[in-house]
């Protein structure tokens, strides 16, 4: 890592843990406070939406379907701050089916996820989300609790 004085680094992870601290809780303004306008989002395993307004549909579809708490979060980023990445575990209830999905039961569920992100101008520019779809649906699909 080269020190260039303007520790763009500490503040892309900074950036990151804003935007985590803001999902646990449930701060969605604040979570679309930190995305830029034209904003990237690549879901897993679906469909890449573009734009601020797109990204808020998405958490609001979140907020009606899932309640959802990540741990373990651990952040990495490029010296220059354009690029980071985050693993972390997911502990969730599945509140309202969602389209295309098993039937909601308010089953729980844990898994790893993570996310790469790109950062530009100090605003979150692209976010592409994994996680194991195939081991979530197992998990939701099993026996009643």
């Amino acid at each position: 890592m080269r020190i260039d004085g303007t520790r763009r680094h500490d503040r892309a992870t900074e950036l990151v843990l804003q935007y985590y601290a803001a999902f646990d809780r449930g701060d969605w303004d604040g979570m679309l406070a930190v995305l830029a306008d034209d904003v990237v989002h690549d879901l897993n395993q679906g469909v890449r939406e573009t734009g601020r307004e797109a990204f808020a549909a998405f958490l609001q579809r979140m907020q009606r379907h899932y309640r959802e708490r990540l741990y373990d979060i651990v952040v990495m980023a490029t010296a220059d701050g354009s690029r980071a990445a985050a693993e972390y575990r997911v502990e969730g209830e599945y509140l309202l089916t969602d389209a295309g999905l098993p039937e909601a039961r308010g089953q729980r569920y844990r898994l790893p996820g993570g996310a790469f992100f790109g950062i530009r101008d100090e605003r979150i520019a692209r976010v592409s989300n994994y996680y194991n779809l195939e081991d979530w649906i197992a998990q939701v699909s099993g026996p009643r609790p």
